[in-house]
């Protein structure tokens, strides 16, 4: 079968609700990212096949057709196609997916994979919210669902509360890995470990001074323990709160990848590899623990053990996701989420697949190691798995 290779791994500096990128428009702030790879790899833009943009929010400002749009806000010709897509948080990781599926086929040689989601201008739940509140409808789950799982609705904070029960996991336990986010972000971004990947934007304080947005706004350098434990649980009788879960945040990231063809033809230099991707999917309630199965048949097919995947992203939704996965996999806890994760970092809904993969193909190089493993609870019970190999 022919491969697919990561010519550009890029994304945006995280913005919190109604911070730095307040102002920047969702449309423009994937264009800034299609700009950015197209700059950065110095590929004729017209030469690009598609782009396949993942976005949760498709209302408002992300609506008809985010994707197209990003196109027609950039350097991209107008000739360049463009196609939405929503698996909701994992949205922007199946980007990668179809993109390398699409190479490997031989069917488009150079092939964008991006997301993008402004959870300040286009709030979560929004397209659920709205039709619900000028009663147009019922909502998305019809009385047959609902009757099938024996629920009234589906709940990611039910989901995260179960995972914890389930596994025993304590507060105390939850609110120290969502530190220890926190203190690897905050070394990371110290130490430069995201320079490479951030693409850096204009913006404007809210003194009106003019700024350049290039580090993530959620990390708290200065987060303790006590200060994390002094926070209300979502649910009364709870562990999970907003410290322990991952931060509402504005962002666009995207990938670059091409076949051998194209490396060859546009005189590219591959950063990495897709070496396995998988999806599955299982009980939409709980919702939250797909991941591991999603983890162990990416190993199956590629023939590999947890052992040895150098690095592994898995998106910090909730502490209890990534947590549950460690203990199910018996992965390293040293190989994971190395610069800290969504907790700390902010999880940017439709743009999360592709600012984790950025984020996992520059730790691998920078680290000189081989194997990367990245994956996500997605809504409605379902994960992908993606195994690359750096080059």
């Amino acid at each position: 079968m022919a491969e697919a290779y990561i010519v550009e791994a890029l994304r945006t500096a995280g913005g919190k609700r109604g911070g730095a990128l307040r102002d920047w428009h969702p449309v423009d702030l994937g264009a800034a990212v299609l700009n950015a790879l197209v700059d950065r790899s110095g590929i004729d833009p017209a030469a690009i096949d598609d782009v396949i943009v993942g976005c949760v929010g498709q209302i408002g400002e992300q609506s008809f057709h985010v994707g197209r749009n990003m196109v027609l806000a950039s350097k991209l010709p107008q000739s360049v196609p463009a196609v939405t897509i929503d698996r909701q948080c994992g949205s922007s990781q199946q980007s990668v997916h179809f993109a390398a599926q699409a190479v490997m086929s031989g069917v488009q040689d150079m092939v964008i994979a991006a997301g993008v989601e402004s959870m300040t201008r286009v709030p979560m739940g929004l397209p659920v919210i709205l039709p619900m509140q000028a009663g147009i409808g019922i909502g998305p789950w019809p009385q047959s669902i609902k009757d099938r799982f024996g629920v009234t609705e589906f709940s990611q904070f039910t989901g995260a509360e179960m995972i914890a029960r389930n596994y025993g996991f304590s507060r105390d336990e939850l609110d120290a890995f969502a530190l220890d986010s926190h203190r690897k972000a905050a070394a990371a971004t110290a130490a430069g470990a995201f320079d490479r990947e951030i693409v850096a934007l204009d913006v404007t304080d809210k003194d009106g001074n003019a700024q350049r947005h290039a580090r993530d706004e959620g990390i708290r350098a200065d987060a303790s323990l006590e200060g994390l434990g002094a926070l209300k649980t979502i649910t009364a009788d709870g562990v999970v709160t907003a410290g322990n879960a991952s931060q509402i945040c504005d962002g666009a990231s995207g990938i670059l990848i091409v076949s051998e063809r194209a490396l060859k033809a546009h005189n590219l230099t591959p950063l990495a590899r897709i070496d396995t991707m998988t999806v599955t999917a299982g009980d939409p309630v709980i919702m939250l623990m797909e991941p591991i199965p999603a983890t162990l048949r990416a190993l199956e097919r590629s023939g590999r053990t947890i052992a040895d995947i150098d690095l592994a992203e898995v998106n910090e939704a909730f502490a209890p996701v990534p947590m549950a996965w460690l203990r199910d996999t018996g992965a390293d806890p040293a190989r994971l989420n190395v610069n800290g994760g969504a907790i700390a970092l902010g999880h940017p809904l439709g743009a999360s697949g592709t600012k984790l993969m950025a984020t996992l193909v520059h730790a691998l190089r920078a680290r000189g190691l081989r194997y990367g493993l990245q994956t996500m609870c997605e809504g409605g019970g379902i994960a992908n798995a993606t195994i690359i190999e750096a080059l």
